[in-house]
């Protein structure tokens, strides 16, 4: 059974491909356009397709899910594998709705605050209950060094190194640049510290989930214990496609 697993993020196109429950591939598109879907879907011949999409796009792409697959698109409306309890659970981003059910999935009956890095860094609160409880939101990475660029007159754009996996930035910066990385990415670490802290005032025991494209820049430098996955969305993704699957019942 071959799953293909669709992340439309603000900044990335994402896609898993699932051989019954195992990831055996994860990689970018280039675009969205009708013939490089159809392209994927020539090649593997996906019995389910799943997408997970926050930004606009191409309309034409649920219908060729439709068309080849058992395809579900991830909404407010998606049966999900917990409860969502908060006053306007259509505005949950969809990227958010999957990451709590990997939480879900993988450590059930249990507290869990799942910290999705990418674009923006979201805080997701699913109780031992299986209630998604909200959390909060604030800029990513490079939103940050793009509004230090973008609103003043002559801070230069900083770019993280993809291989830098435990960037290790200085505490003092000695020039713009280190002072740049210093600010955002040793700000980032205090924000996650601070709120795991919060956190940990008012419920006793939970477990730390970090992923996103930017999880690997900071999970050797958070001071809790913490499980990294860069991968938790697909799988989260690959748990609704199950779940949500008709011709089980």
């Amino acid at each position: 059974m071959t799953t293909l697993c669709f992340d439309f993020g603000n900044t990335r196109l994402k896609c898993a491909v699932f051989h019954g429950n195992i990831i055996k591939e994860i990689f970018d598109l280039e675009n969205d356009k009708n013939e490089t879907i159809e392209q994927l879907i020539n090649k593997y011949q996906p019995d389910k397709t799943i997408l997970s999409s926050v930004i606009e796009h191409n309309p034409n792409l649920e219908n060729i899910f439709s068309a080849s697959s058992t395809f579900h698109k991830l909404s407010h409306q998606t049966k999900l594998p917990f409860k969502t309890p908060v006053s306007r659970p259509d505005t949950i981003g969809a990227d958010r709705l999957a990451l709590s059910a990997a939480a879900v999935y993988f450590y059930p009956k249990k507290n869990n605050l799942v910290i999705g890095m990418g674009s923006c860094i979201t805080y997701n609160f699913i109780n031992k209950y299986n209630q998604f409880l909200g959390g909060s939101i604030s800029p990513g990475m490079e939103m940050r060094f793009r509004s230090l660029h973008t609103f003043t007159a002559k801070l230069p754009l900083i770019k993280p190194d993809p291989l830098a996996v435990g960037w290790n930035f200085p505490l003092v910066g000695y020039d713009t640049k280190t002072n740049i990385l210093s600010g955002v990415l040793l700000g980032i670490v205090k924000e996650i510290d601070g709120i795991i802290e919060s956190y940990a005032e008012k419920f006793s025991n939970f477990n730390v989930l970090l992923t996103g494209g930017d999880a690997s820049y900071f999970a050797y430098h958070i001071k809790s214990k913490i499980f990294a996955d860069p991968d938790l969305i697909f799988k989260g993704l690959y748990a609704i496609s199950e779940y949500n699957d008709d011709t089980k019942t």
